[in-house]
């Protein structure tokens, strides 16, 4: 029986088993840790225990530091987007509806989405790696110790200036990306004009799409930063934690915007 056991062991499926049971263990770990602590955030704020202080600096630090990274990336996905349809919208007639494909476009999916990957890349993995090098210092330790709560202190500026602050950093990237598209369109294709291509993009907008962004932004922002703060939070093992628990935050981070932009989709234009 030994043996075999032995044996088992050394198979391809034995090892693939306890690597899908590790990562399922792993998982669902994460994701408790996430959930319990969105409810403590939550509680604080209901309660109305905010810093205005920490939450201006938190803000800061989320929207006006992230602003440049954020609207080069969506100014070049839309440059790039407009370079490849206006001429072929041009070579079929459509001239006219450049504008209202590419501010649909920016509106719906890109401004967001490359939004939240910038603020990802630059403020999640941020706070991700400060609150790990927190936690494998001690720090987190000795503030329990004197009685502050982490989540008070730590989790919720994080939390609400990313929840509060995505929608006015959404805004101002789809608005810079939308013109950079038009100019793009006019320098790409022959016949079309800024006032046509304005023109078409108020055909394009409406009310509908611009609060669903607006709506979504602020779950990508709120989402971001809960998840960089507890990955952090949950580090161990010193450099090398704080290392696996940012990457950890990155990676949970753009799965979750991609699951929460699908729900969107599904609810609303499904």
């Amino acid at each position: 029986m030994a043996r075999l056991r032995l044996y088992l062991k050394q198979t391809i499926t034995y090892n693939v088993a306890v690597m899908f049971l590790k990562h399922v263990k792993e998982f669902l770990e994460t994701f408790g840790n996430i959930a319990f602590q969105f409810v403590q955030v939550l509680r604080y704020i209901f309660t109305f225990q905010i810093s205005i202080k920490q939450l201006m600096e938190q803000a800061s630090r989320f929207a006006v530091d992230s602003l440049p990274i954020t609207l080069s990336i969506v100014s070049m996905t839309s440059i790039i987007l407009a370079m490849q349809i206006a001429p072929e919208m041009v070579k079929q007639g459509g001239k006219d509806y450049i504008g209202l494909l590419v501010s649909l476009t920016m509106i719906r999916e890109v401004g967001v989405i490359m939004s939240g990957f910038a603020i990802i890349s630059m403020i999640g993995s941020s706070q991700a790696s400060e609150l790990a090098t927190m936690k494998v210092t001690e720090q987190i330790d000795a503030m329990k110790v004197l009685k502050v709560s982490p989540f008070k202190y730590l989790f919720l500026p994080r939390v609400l200036a990313g929840f509060i602050m995505m929608p006015f950093v959404v805004i101002i990237a789809s608005t810079v990306g939308i013109l950079a598209g038009g100019l793009t369109a006019m320098m790409a294709a022959k016949d079309v004009t800024w006032l046509c291509y304005i023109t078409s993009v108020w055909q394009g907008l409406y009310i509908r799409d611009i609060n669903i962004m607006l709506l979504k932004s602020a779950c990508f922002g709120g989402c971001i930063s809960l998840i960089s703060s507890s990955c952090g939070y949950e580090a161990k093992g010193g450099a090398k934690g704080v290392g696996l628990a940012t990457t950890k935050a990155v990676v949970w981070s753009f799965v979750s915007i991609v699951i929460i932009d699908c729900i969107f989709a599904v609810a609303f234009y499904f």
